[in-house]
């Protein structure tokens, strides 16, 4: 009988590239590098590369989430 093979933990990115950003958020890419620019979204130039912090995409979104009141209209659909 032979050991089974240890599990490796599923190991998420620190950072992204431009276009994986774009499909992570949901946001344009121009949206995205006007966020860059404000300084809403974090990011670290590598020579010729682009990445985006992942954890400042998750706290992007997650300040902006929106919790509707029962009159919303958004929260009836």
């Amino acid at each position: 009988m032979s050991d089974p093979q240890p599990r490796t933990p599923s190991l998420e990115p620190i950072s992204v590239k431009i276009p994986e950003a774009v499909r992570l958020t949901g946001l344009s890419r121009s949206r995205l590098y006007e966020l860059m620019a404000s300084g809403d979204i974090e990011y670290a130039k590598v020579g010729s590369s682009t990445l985006v912090l992942v954890e400042s995409l998750r706290s992007f979104v997650h300040n902006r989430r929106h919790h509707p009141a029962s009159g919303d209209p958004a929260s009836q659909a």
